[in-house]
């Protein structure tokens, strides 16, 4: 039986997926979150297997909420269940610790059999993100673009983008005013934004 948390701040989805799931014998939902805080809270107090973990949530997410579980729960498999069709996020969050990346239009067969692979002890990337990632990893290396910001920076650049200020994200990754305003500078040069709303235009084709 693998102990399931779901992570996902829309109800809707989390509502989908445990219908989803119940189908399948071998799969329990151990546990819910709806926010990277909520997640930590719910981990601290129940044991699970797998955590199915949307990367875009409110308050603590992505990357950092990642590494934060990863320090607690080294043991824990992450499958990140994601909008989003970029390989370099795939990439990033791969990196991370995550153990597996899929992005929500697979098909429930998809997803139950990334399940199963994971809790198996396996990694798993979305299959139609396989072939960029592996042509991206035979190009020659370059520090451009997405490529060229830090974690932070590319956190930074996500909360921008989703019309948070800087005070809003320093208080959510409970950092200075000053050292969000450093990230943002050195990432909108290295992205050659001129704008905020170039930076909302580019992440909005990440989707």
């Amino acid at each position: 039986m693998i102990r399931l948390m779901i992570a996902d701040d829309h109800m809707i989805m989390r509502e989908g997926l445990k219908r989803l799931f119940e189908l399948y014998d071998d799969v329990h939902i151990a546990a819910e979150a709806a926010d990277g805080p909520q997640t930590l809270e719910r981990l601290r107090t129940t044991s699970v297997d797998l955590l199915l973990l949307d990367i875009s949530m409110p308050g603590l997410s992505g990357e950092a909420l990642i590494a934060r579980i990863t320090l607690h729960h080294p043991t824990l498999p992450i499958l990140v269940l994601s909008m989003y069709s970029d390989p370099q996020v795939a990439m990033r969050v791969l990196r991370c610790g995550a153990a597996g990346y899929l992005t929500k239009s697979q098909s429930p067969e998809t997803l139950i059999d990334a399940v199963r692979k994971v809790h198996g002890g396996a990694r798993y990337i979305d299959p139609e993100l396989i072939e960029p990632i592996a042509l991206s990893s035979l190009k020659p290396p370059e520090r451009s673009g997405l490529d060229s910001l830090t974690n932070r920076e590319f956190q930074i650049m996500r909360l921008l983008a989703a019309g948070l200020t800087v005070n809003h994200i320093a208080e959510q990754l409970m950092i200075s005013n000053k050292t969000v305003s450093t990230h943002k500078i050195n990432l909108m040069e290295k992205m050659s934004f001129s704008s905020n709303a170039d930076l909302i235009r580019y992440a909005s084709n990440l989707d």
